[in-house]
């Protein structure tokens, strides 16, 4: 019942009024439900506390609260492009030349000439027919599954498939199959199964973010000749400096031209600032185009980030010394750590996971590396499975000898001293 001094005001006024009061108590139910999901969140030991940088991305940074620099081997800055000087100057050069940004999709009146340059480029550094350029390579895959396959089509995803994968995955129709980790048998086993499906497609990761691991591609590739299937890889963790030149998967499994599908992102090695894309034949990226809403209904990227990411390509057609750098300074960091006794993950990727089991362990050698000025995170439930908490540890091309012992030098002391190794 509305009370005699509401019903008396005009009706606007008491519309108002009411409204404001159920919109009130709503929003307060809402906080107060939010305040009880936040806190099982940091009861669960999950809270992800985000540290302030004040300085560009490099291998030496400036974080507040610090007082002097740390060493960052958390960043996915593989090749140490983020703040390359040729880089930052062509994303100043675009700036004057192609402005700020689009302020509209590509569709409408967001594609400029640097766009299309940058798309094939992209397609030539992957010896593919053509690319399309996303915000992200997330929005890559959630635009790639759904505007591709239908319900008379089969999938078949690696269990340990990036988020952004499955996100992807859960929009289309296709039937959905879900093979164990690297296990080839298991994929065999599906793919045996689905024999009817109009099209049949092998998803996985290149490399995959939280083991350090590679996928046996060449395996794949395989399978999916003997099933007549298509072969889908996402490259985010491997574009740039996986293989010898850098080329990706395809190169370092030595089966140039098999994967038919890449993903990948310009927001890890290739620059670190944003973006993603999907590089294929022709048809496919003429159908995302028409039919991928990540790309119809997200702004176009703007220039600064298209000309560094540009620039990027250019760096690497022309030199292939970071990869090789990178391959050292990886080798270098694993065997150090290995010859001191600690369980690694992975065998040659610079994603280097230190196995540690226990949640409250990972999180306490974390903080004390931090202290010795090294900055590294540890990883536990339900990120990882239980009981395998670890601290990933990323090496870069721009770390020097000096950093990567003085990384080990830290672990080994901090491991020692928590009986980790002996």
């Amino acid at each position: 019942m509305l009370s005699s001094r509401l019903l008396s005001r005009p009706f606007n006024a008491v519309w108002q009024a009411v409204n404001y009061r159920l919109s009130s108590t709503a929003f307060t139910q809402m906080k107060e439900i939010i305040d009880k999901e936040l806190d099982s969140i940091k009861n669960a030991g999950t809270w992800k506390a985000e540290r302030v940088i004040t300085t560009p991305q490099a291998a030496l940074i400036e974080v507040e609260g610090q007082s002097s620099k740390i060493l960052n081997f958390c960043a996915n800055n593989y090749l140490g492009l983020s703040s390359h000087p040729e880089v930052i100057a062509a994303g100043k050069r675009a700036l004057d030349s192609h402005g700020a940004g689009l302020s509209s999709v590509r569709f409408i009146c967001g594609t400029m000439d640097i766009h299309i340059q940058l798309e094939k480029k992209i397609a030539e550094f992957h010896s593919k027919d053509d690319a399309i350029l996303y915000a992200s390579c997330f929005d890559a895959n959630a635009g790639l599954f759904e505007a591709l396959l239908k319900p008379e089509d089969a999938l078949f995803s690696d269990e340990l498939n990036h988020a952004s994968i499955i996100d992807g995955i859960r929009m289309c129709k296709a039937q959905k199959y879900r093979y164990k980790h690297l296990d080839m048998v298991d994929l065999e086993s599906q793919l045996s199964s689905a024999k009817k499906a109009r099209m049949r497609l092998i998803v996985s990761d290149g490399a995959f973010s939280m083991d350090g691991d590679v996928a046996p591609m060449k395996r794949i590739v395989e399978l999916a000749e003997k099933y007549n299937a298509l072969v889908f890889s996402d490259e985010c963790h491997t574009t740039g400096f996986l293989g010898k030149t850098g080329r990706g998967i395809e190169e370092y499994c030595e089966i140039k031209g098999k994967v038919d599908i890449i993903n990948s992102t310009l927001g890890k090695a290739l620059g670190g600032a944003a973006g993603g894309y999907t590089a294929s034949c022709n048809e496919l990226t003429t159908l995302l185009r028409q039919r991928s809403r990540p790309y119809l209904f997200s702004n176009s990227l703007p220039p600064p980030v298209v000309c560094q990411a540009s620039k990027v390509f250019d760096l690497l057609s022309g030199s292939s010394d970071l990869s090789e750098k990178l391959a050292q300074n990886t080798e270098r960091f694993r065997s150090k750590m290995k010859a001191a006794g600690f369980k690694l993950s992975g065998e040659t990727h610079p994603i280097v996971p230190v196995m540690l089991g226990d949640a409250k362990l990972a999180s306490e050698i974390a903080d004390e590396m931090l202290l010795k000025g090294i900055y590294v995170i540890g990883f536990s439930y339900p990120v990882v499975p239980k009981g395998k908490a670890r601290i990933r540890v990323q090496v870069s091309a721009v770390h020097s000898t000096e950093d990567i012992d003085r990384c080990v030098d830290a672990f080994v002391s901090i491991g020692k001293s928590k009986g980790v190794i002996s």
